[in-house]
C-alpha cells in the first residue's frame, strides 16, 4: 500500500512539474498574433530624468483581423511614462525614424497611419483608427 502511494505521488509531481514547464516555455507572444506585425523602428528617450517615452512604428499585413491592442500591450511601458505604437499598412509609405514629443514622426506620413495604440502614464490603453483624419 505504501509503495502504491509513493508511485502515485511521484507521478503526480512529475505531471505537475511538466505542466509548469510547458506553461513557462510555451507562452503566446507577438509572433502568435493575427496581423503579421513587423517593427520598422522605435524610439526610447535615453535620459531617465523625465517620464520614459516609447514610440514604435509598425507595419501590419492583415488589418481586418489584426490584434493591435494586444500587440501594444506586449510592448514595454514604465509607470508614469507613455507608450505609443503607430500602425501602417504593409506596402504603404512608412516613416523610418521616430522622435520624442507630441509629433513622433514626419507629418508627411500621417495619411498612411491606419491606427494608434497609446498607453498613458496612468496605464489606460486606447486604439484609435485613422488618428490623423
Amino acid at each position: 500500500m505504501k509503495n502504491k502511494t509513493n508511485i502515485f505521488l511521484a507521478l503526480a509531481v512529475i505531471i505537475l512539474v511538466g505542466w509548469m514547464i510547458k506553461g513557462t516555455f510555451f507562452q503566446p507572444g507577438i509572433s502568435d498574433l493575427k496581423g503579421d506585425f513587423k517593427e520598422v523602428t522605435h524610439y526610447r528617450n535615453e535620459n531617465n530624468t523625465g517620464p520614459v517615452q516609447y514610440v514604435y512604428i509598425v507595419t501590419v499585413k492583415d488589418t481586418s483581423s489584426a490584434e493591435m491592442e494586444t500587440f501594444g500591450n506586449f510592448k514595454p511601458h514604465h509607470k508614469g511614462g507613455n507608450t505609443k505604437v503607430y500602425f501602417f499598412k504593409e506596402g504603404s509609405s512608412i516613416p523610418q525614424e521616430a522622435y520624442a514629443g507630441k509629433v513622433n514622426f514626419d507629418p508627411a506620413y500621417n495619411a498612411s497611419c491606419i491606427a494608434l495604440y497609446e498607453k498613458s502614464a496612468m496605464g489606460n490603453t486606447s486604439v484609435v483608427k485613422n488618428p490623423f483624419n
